[in-house]
């Protein structure tokens, strides 16, 4: 691979396409040819000095994504044109996988051998050493209008009943467990997860181990699965539309399985009462969530964090701790900036729940989804065990550091107050972006992050775009899955 000598570092080259890049990606048109002019002359001043070195893959890329990606409300067609650009000129955004049909989530089962669900179709899809196989592992006729459908996946090593290490190698016994909704015959809707056995391409023994609320509307049904440092099954849920319960912070009656992460042993079996001993207030380890798409677990302190969608204003980063109260439907965002909120007025299970303050609101929504600790070093120690978060709007990779003790992020200038205000304030925790829709992430077994994702994510699905022109969660958008790895 030959190299373009820059005058400054490759680092700061990296952002300022990137900063062009986001700017670019928030308007509702191409950048000016001006803008363009203006930026290959400053990529042409740059090869004149020479100190650092930029690989000239990375270079053309990034001049050809000036053009091409400023408005991701429709990213390339063909893989060739896919150039998702990251802020760390020694990393790389390359495709592993492109065609599944509305991808929701996806699990490892060992390298080069991924789960990856269609959302629509109701199908678990094997891909193994780049190649899907012919027939999917399991077929089920879902409801899939709005965002119901074959939403989560998780599995566990059978012999150990534990969470399998992303550094592991091991394809014998697997067990696997499904978020997805279904329709009875009395066409009443379930939002339920499952546990299947794998016997060679094929899942099986299905075990029911939750039944929840599907109605009353086809949004806010969550479905992301994890499986926890105890081995226990933790699943999130939004509140499907409805705000019926004591989990919504509204006294009218007692939780319903709604708006909460809900926790059950791999048997369906309540784990520990937190905030209530009735069926299902006994499998909640949180509630008060309007509706999420991510959650992971610190490798460091074994604490759980998550993802949260708002209402037009104040998606959210939350450390869940047991009893964790997230205040939907009384507050969204910080506390501090909502006039008269009172914590003590919301339901607290006679102190057996707590709310708490997310640690990172974005105030304009974009539509929040997957978040994943690295814990890995394969990018070195300045990467290991970060957080890293995905958005489904701007196709947008965000990257944060900890604190010494782990409970916060560590933010600085404009984000010290934890809230980014707009686009420009993200510019320094944006490791990445033209991502299309991101929908999940996983550290694989190799170490290296990948990212599953819509095309045609982006802005169509901003808050500011009339919902019409948002993707169709009824369509056969293809996705792919993509992997940041070093710069050769």
């Amino acid at each position: 691979m030959r190299f373009i000598k820059t005058g400054i570092s490759s680092i700061a080259l990296s952002k300022l396409l990137l900063r062009i890049h986001i700017k670019g990606s928030k308007t509702s048109k191409h950048v000016s040819s001006i803008e363009i002019l203006l930026a290959l002359i400053i990529l042409i001043i740059l090869t004149i000095s020479c100190n650092t070195f930029l690989s000239e893959e990375f270079a053309l890329a990034a001049v050809q994504g000036i053009e091409k990606e400023v408005n991701i409300s429709r990213l390339a067609e063909t893989k060739e044109d896919v150039i998702p650009l990251l802020s760390d000129p020694h990393l790389k955004a390359e495709m592993v996988f492109t065609g599944i049909e509305f991808p929701s989530n996806m699990a490892f089962l060992a390298q080069d051998d991924i789960l990856v669900l269609e959302k629509n179709n109701g199908t678990v899809n094997r891909i193994l050493n780049g190649q899907v196989l012919d027939e999917p592992l399991l077929s089920i006729d879902v409801k899939s209008d709005g965002e119901r459908g074959m939403l989560g996946i998780a599995y566990v090593d059978k012999e150990n009943s534990q969470r399998k290490d992303s550094t592991t190698n091991n394809n014998t016994g697997h067990r696997i467990f499904l978020y997805m909704t279904e329709e009875k015959e009395d066409e009443e809707v379930f939002n339920r997860l499952y546990r299947y056995d794998l016997s060679g391409n094929k899942l099986i023994n299905p075990k029911l181990l939750m039944e929840l609320p599907g109605t009353p509307g086809a949004r806010h049904n969550g479905g992301e699965i994890i499986v926890g440092p105890d081995g226990n099954i933790y699943t999130m849920i939004g509140d499907v539309n409805a705000i019926l319960s004591e989990a919504t912070n509204t006294e009218d009656k007692d939780p319903d399985g709604r708006s909460g992460i809900l926790r059950v042993t791999q048997n369906g079996e309540v784990v520990e009462s937190i905030i209530g001993n009735e069926e299902p207030a006994n499998k909640y380890f949180g509630y008060g969530i309007r509706n999420g798409f991510g959650m992971d677990f610190d490798p460091v302190t074994g604490n759980l964090w998550d993802t949260e969608n708002g209402e037009e204003f104040s998606d959210e980063i939350n450390l869940v701790e047991p009893g964790f109260n997230s205040g939907w439907n009384r507050i969204q965002g910080l506390g501090k900036f909502k006039d008269g909120f009172d914590q003590n007025e919301l339901v607290d299970f006679d102190g057996k729940g707590e709310y708490s303050d997310p640690r990172f609101v974005w105030n304009n929504t974009v539509g929040v989804t997957a978040i994943r600790f690295l814990n890995s070093d394969k990018y070195g120690q300045e990467y290991e065990n970060d957080l890293f978060v995905g958005d489904f709007n701007n196709g947008n990779l965000y990257h944060f550091e900890l604190n010494e003790d782990r409970t916060e992020l560590m933010l600085e200038g404009d984000l010290q107050d934890k809230v980014a205000n707009d686009d420009k304030e993200l510019y320094n925790v944006t490791f990445g972006a033209g991502f299309g829709g991101i929908t999940d992430m996983e550290v694989g077994p190799d170490g290296y992050l990948y990212l599953l994702s819509l095309y045609e994510g982006s802005q169509t699905c901003d808050s500011k775009v009339p919902l019409s022109q948002c993707v169709d969660y009824s369509s056969g958008v293809k996705g792919t899955i993509f992997r940041i790895v070093p710069v050769a």
